[in-house]
């Protein structure tokens, strides 16, 4: 997909909401004008990943969450001016000059530099924006296995080799090699991330439509070892977030290369997450995860469903795009409707009850920023946004 069709892609002549659903998107999108604009003067120039006590944290400028703040205050000075939100936003970015500087990019740096140095280059042309993208694109490169073609989650501990480790979340960080290929017109990008969404394909995803969260490679021979929950409920188990990546991450590669592997991958998984859904629509933690009154939801899972399942609704024929946009609507208005935190003053996220990392006992039952910002870019497609960020 060139950068002309991601900054111009039209929604579906066929996939439409109703004039209704339009312009509760709208209200919401007033909501979050309103909320952001407030929080942003506390927020300020900083790096956070979850709400505590109300308040968005400051994480590490390496923290594989320092872009989604950035990226929220793009979509909003982009939609609507908001010179103050810019400048923030390009503050942020120049921050995160010290990781990429020190060599320290990792595999979420899609995450990072997509929506920040990326976003900003689309929306004004920023050469040096454009350098910081291009930078960020390489390292990831560098973490490409031939021998397994995949991407390498991580680094080592003092006590774990790494290095044959690949997780789901890579597939929403392939845009930052797809966009440095078109930028660049130099193939070699393209070629990785196309390699690493194959592996996907074939070891990641099962019959069902779910996803592993990890999987562990021989470095060496690239051999598949085997698998581990991660941040998800068992090895075998369902993470709700890591289905989100994969609807989002498959149809993103697919836009970009047209491998209708890729558009039938994402839509094996978003049946999966819809079928999977309780009665109000906001998933659990886990999909399989043991079930009761106090099952933790996840929140960000629905909001990053939501934009793959708009996203894949403009790559399909009329009926079946109009089924996955609606279902995106209903996603977002039952975050809105039953976890919007708008009129509360003590609380600074814009999305409640998220989840981070249950096995690790980490930010549990609170707004993620990555929430947050999935829960904006969803609402801008909603109301018929052609900006795209990945």
């Amino acid at each position: 997909m060139s950068e002309q069709t991601l900054n111009q892609t039209a929604k579906s002549e066929y996939a439409q909401l109703s004039p209704a659903v339009q312009s509760w998107a709208d209200g919401v999108w007033n909501k979050i004008e309103q909320k952001v604009g407030r929080t942003s003067r506390r927020i300020g120039v900083s790096c956070p990943h979850a709400s505590v006590n109300g308040v968005y944290d400051d994480m590490r400028v390496s923290w594989w969450t320092a872009g989604f703040w950035p990226g929220i205050l793009w979509h909003l000075a982009a939609d609507g001016g908001h010179s103050e939100l810019k400048a923030i936003a390009e503050q942020c970015e120049e921050r995160l000059d010290e990781p990429l500087n020190a060599l320290a990019v990792h595999h979420d740096s899609g995450f990072i530099w997509l929506l920040s140095s990326v976003a900003n280059y689309r929306i004004t042309g920023s050469e040096r924006s454009k350098e910081r993208g291009l930078m960020a694109a390489s390292q990831l490169a560098s973490r490409f296995n031939l021998k397994g073609n995949y991407i390498r989650a991580w680094h080592d501990t003092q006590t774990v080799n790494r290095a044959g480790w690949s997780i789901i979340d890579t597939m929403m960080n392939l845009p930052l090699l797809y966009w440095a290929s078109e930028t660049t017109n130099d193939p070699r990008f393209r070629h990785i991330a196309a390699a690493h969404a194959e592996t996907v394909l074939k070891h990641f995803m099962r019959p069902d439509g779910s996803s592993y969260h990890i999987l562990r490679f021989d470095p060496e021979t690239g051999e598949l070892v085997g698998a581990d929950a991660g941040q998800g409920h068992a090895e075998n188990s369902a993470w709700a977030r890591g289905s989100a990546w994969t609807i989002y991450g498959m149809l993103l590669s697919y836009q970009y290369t047209g491998n209708e592997e890729f558009l039938i991958g994402s839509k094996r998984a978003a049946h999966f997450f819809l079928a999977n859904l309780p009665e109000d629509y906001v998933p659990h933690w886990d999909f399989r995860a043991p079930r009761n009154a106090d099952t933790p939801r996840d929140t960000s899972a629905a909001a990053c469903a939501a934009c793959g399942l708009i996203e894949l609704a403009d790559c399909l024929p009329e009926g079946e795009g109009q089924m996955y946009l609606e279902a995106a609507a209903r996603l977002i208005r039952a975050l809105d409707e039953q976890y919007g935190a708008w009129d509360r003053e003590d609380e600074e996220g814009l999305i409640l009850s998220g989840t981070s990392n249950l096995p690790g006992g980490v930010h549990i039952d609170t707004p993620l920023i990555y929430g947050d910002y999935f829960f904006v870019e969803a609402v801008s497609k909603l109301r018929g946004s052609k900006r795209r960020f990945w």
